[in-house]
């Protein structure tokens, strides 16, 4: 049985559509995310350029405008698609190539409907340039990402590809046959079976960016539940999941696995003399200062209260140690201002690493905190080891 290339139009416009709806729903509910507002207007316009090829057939007065506003139209949404997916990830978005790229379709489409009509060097040359842009699409999300939105990312992104190498093969196939009839009132492979699998395909497209977003809302929820509200640092189960995961990695690499354990000092009479906001004021200074001193693959948490908790990487005590002086430092030269007082407040450190006490999380705690009380017995504003308190005690 054949296939009705307007009948396959209309579908197209119902489902985008319908995706329009979705976004412009789920716009409403994201908050800060962005480029889901640029898909919804996509969906619609893509909708609207399908639904003037549909309803102007070849003999209906102002057919030729109503194929360049519908091209239009479909490059405006496909252009707006790139957009919002440049704007999800939080990349610039370059609206002037936007603009050439639907100056073009639209001047062309002028040109080769109203002025000068040639309907296969249109197709061909709007062949290529969707080919452009769908291509572009893919280039922007076939790329390294994080784990959570890896496979989201890599289905919309293969997607494009498949639409934009369907452009590219539509491009060539009508090019090199010069005397096919085209035209959405001819119903011929030529004709429908690119807008078939077109029609497949901008379904996955428009379902892809749902599961992007769905993926960034999980991921964006568990990164809320996995931070302290106050100073942004991981909080205690967090940190305790992600020692699990260091252990097995330290022990299959032969790295070693450092701790610190930090307290303010003197936290208690801060709030007690000062209130509350001043002491909130102090736990965000020291998270600031402490998420500035560690690197990449450390991991910095708020363990309880004023304590602070701090993991390392491929360390050894000995670093840990050179980093937690450097850190003591940085606190005890940061000032706080309150009107018109200034505070100046110091930590105690305790440090530890899995070389005498294994990778096991609460031992590494254990140690760490046995040593930031020696800390605190020898008058605070320092750091002590765990190692050093063991020679100590022997002596």
């Amino acid at each position: 049985m054949g296939l009705d290339v307007r009948t396959i139009m209309v579908m197209f416009a119902m489902l985008a559509f319908m995706f329009f709806c979705l976004f412009q729903l789920a716009g409403l509910r994201v908050g800060r995310i962005r480029g889901v507002r640029q898909w919804a207007v996509a969906n619609l316009c893509i909708g609207f350029g399908f639904s003037l090829a549909y309803f102007f057939g070849r003999t209906t007065p102002g057919h030729d405008w109503a194929v360049v506003l519908g091209v239009t139209f479909i490059a405006t949404g496909v252009s707006l698609q790139l957009m919002g997916i440049r704007a999800f990830k939080e990349q610039p978005t370059h609206w002037q190539l936007v603009a050439l790229f639907i100056g073009i379709i639209f001047c062309q489409s002028i040109w080769f409907n109203v002025v000068h009509p040639d309907f296969h060097l249109r197709a061909v040359i709007n062949s290529f340039l969707f080919f452009l842009i769908y291509a572009l699409c893919a280039r922007v999300l076939l790329v390294k990402t994080e784990a959570s939105l890896r496979v989201s990312y890599w289905f919309t992104g293969l997607s494009f590809a498949m639409m934009a190498m369907l452009m590219l093969a539509r491009g060539v196939i009508i090019m090199r046959s010069p005397d096919q009839v085209i035209g959405l009132h001819v119903n011929t492979a030529i004709n429908s079976m690119p807008f078939v699998i077109g029609c497949l395909l901008q379904f996955c497209i428009s379902f892809g960016l749902l599961l992007m977003l769905n993926h960034r809302l999980i991921a964006d929820v568990y990164q809320m539940a996995s931070r302290d509200a106050l100073t942004g640092a991981l909080n205690r189960r967090r940190i305790e999941e992600d020692a699990l995961r260091l252990r097995a990695r330290c022990m299959r690499r032969g790295e070693s696995l450092a701790i610190m354990m930090i307290d303010i000092d003197f936290f208690k009479s801060i709030n007690d003399r000062y209130g509350h906001p001043a002491g909130d004021k102090v736990l965000c200074a020291l998270a600031e200062i402490a998420q500035k001193s560690i690197r990449p693959d450390d991991y910095f948490a708020r363990y309880g209260g004023e304590e602070f908790c701090m993991l390392l990487t491929a360390t050894t005590e000995k670093e840990a140690f050179e980093l937690a002086e450097r850190l003591r430092l940085a606190f005890a030269e940061f000032t706080l201002m309150l009107g018109k007082e200034r505070i100046n407040v110091t930590v105690s450190i305790g440090v530890a690493d899995s070389s005498d006490i294994g990778f096991e999380f609460l031992d590494l705690v254990k140690a760490a905190d046995q040593a930031l009380y020696r800390a605190k017995q020898r008058g605070r504003n320092q750091v002590v080891t765990y190692s050093s308190m063991a020679v100590s005690e022997t002596k």
